[in-house]
């Protein structure tokens, strides 16, 4: 039995960790395995290299240090919790995924979608998410929420252009792969949310058991 393999990406402010324990609260009431993760971490080792990606520094990291940092944690977090949790059978739950590298370097940093691809399948190989949820808020809404929560780390540190570049990598992403992508009305009220999550659960259910 192969495991079903779920992101869930959006900007900050999105509440995606709050859904991500909604979802895994319902799937384990189901009896499914469920194994709860985020990127960049996940493991020891890709969390220390998570601290030097979110950490402010006098030193400007340069884009392609950035990036490759990004796989190498996610490289590390494969090997170590994704594949092993899929190949029992298990629910993996993960915030953020590839598709965070194609918003954020790609559209944020204008980095080549091409070498993201090229690393991506090196990375890889042909794992992907069985569905990606796309929590998605205006820039403003978002930046918002971050800010209340306390002090910024250094993505969100970054202005209202980089954040609208985002944004619209991941509707294009989900506009391109309907199949794979729910777009998610993050602006809504939490209880809001959580009905069109709930309304998205028989079918992950199905899938699980399918």
């Amino acid at each position: 039995m192969s495991g079903l393999f779920i992101t869930l990406e959006g900007p900050e402010g999105a509440g995606k960790s709050t859904n991500r324990e909604y979802l895994a609260e319902h799937l384990r009431a189901a009896g499914l395995d469920v194994v709860l993760t985020r990127e960049p971490g996940g493991t020891p080792l890709a969390e220390r290299i998570r601290e030097l990606l979110l950490a402010p520094s006098d030193e400007k990291m340069d884009a392609d240090t950035e990036l490759l940092l990004v796989f190498a944690a996610r490289a590390q977090h494969l090997a170590e919790v994704i594949r092993p949790a899929l190949a029992r059978g298990a629910v993996v739950l993960c915030d953020r995924f590839t598709d965070a590298t194609y918003a954020y370097q790609g559209g944020g940093r204008g980095l080549s979608l091409e070498r993201i691809a090229m690393l991506e399948s090196f990375v890889q190989g042909d794992l992907r998410p069985d569905l990606t949820l796309v929590f998605d808020l205006p820039v403003e809404i978002g930046l918002s929420r971050a800010a209340a929560r306390g002090r910024l780390d250094r993505f969100e540190q970054e202005g209202q252009a980089f954040f609208e570049a985002v944004r619209q990598a991941y509707l294009a992403r989900a506009k391109a792969a309907p199949q794979q992508y729910r777009l998610i009305d993050a602006a809504l009220p939490l209880a809001q949310v959580q009905q069109s999550l709930g309304a998205l659960l028989p079918q992950i259910l199905e899938r699980c058991r399918g």
